[in-house]
């Protein structure tokens, strides 16, 4: 909790076993300044389909575990969403120990300052050798500079690691399933004329094998799906702005 705001975590995860304990652990670590309580109210894993022991580890390290069998990283995040207690902050991070948890602090201090949605940049901070694979730089490139240049708002990546404020998260209806959670986050909140700030993040390689990044078809899906929603999201507003000219019968 952050100044009476309850702060609750999602974590979508898939084959995470040896990593996902780790994560819990640090965040329930976690704690405000000036505070000896807990910063995290509650942690939220949602299983995706692992075929080994991730929920089991989740579980054990403290967090609440729910599961979803329909792959994907958009569906894991809605159906974690769904089994949050009432709260007023969420931060989504991944439960491969790629992030630093006490990182997660300034974009939690960001929404309890005024932000609706807080991205952790991994472009502005340090990024250890082999933590971005090449097409993941790219693609961030690429999809960033899409975002700039269609909705004018700055923006360096579309790091999953995030805060965002429930009323926010409510406003922007959610509804990508599969790779394009992040970007359409992004795109509507720019849309809506949210409060958006980046904050500098630092990453380290994972723990495990990527089933994103770490595949030929993991990664054109995951291409597929961020610029496909790019475009998708570009084309629905460009069709709302056009105006539509009744014939008028004589």
């Amino acid at each position: 909790m952050i100044n009476n705001k309850h702060v609750s975590v999602v974590i979508p995860a898939k084959d995470e076993a040896n990593a996902i304990g780790l994560v819990i652990r640090d965040l329930i670590a976690l704690r405000s300044e000036g505070s000896s309580l807990p910063l995290i109210d509650c942690i939220t894993v949602c299983d995706n389909g692992s075929t080994d022991a991730t929920a089991e580890a989740a579980f054990n390290a403290g967090a609440q575990v729910i599961s979803q069998t329909t792959p994907g990283y958009g569906i894991a995040c809605l159906t974690a969403l769904a089994h949050l207690p009432a709260t007023d902050i969420i931060l989504f991070i991944d439960g491969d120990h790629s992030f630093y948890a006490e990182q997660g602090i300034p974009l939690i201090n960001a929404i309890d300052q005024g932000a609706d949605l807080a991205i952790g940049s991994r472009t502005l901070g340090k990024q250890a050798r082999g933590a971005l694979t090449p097409p993941q730089k790219f693609g961030n490139l690429l999809a960033s500079f899409l975002i700039r240049h269609l909705w004018g708002v700055p923006i360096t990546d579309l790091g999953p690691f995030r805060a965002i404020s429930s009323t926010a998260l409510k406003q922007l209806d959610m509804q990508d399933q599969e790779f394009g959670w992040t970007v359409e986050m992004q795109v509507k909140a720019a849309q809506a004329r949210l409060n958006v700030v980046e904050k500098a993040v630092d990453t380290r390689k994972r723990i495990g094998f990527s089933k994103i990044s770490g595949t030929i078809s993991g990664t054109i899906g995951a291409s597929k799906g961020i610029l496909g929603t790019i475009f998708r999201l570009w084309l629905q507003q460009s069709r709302a702005a056009t105006p539509v000219f009744e014939q008028k019968t004589p």
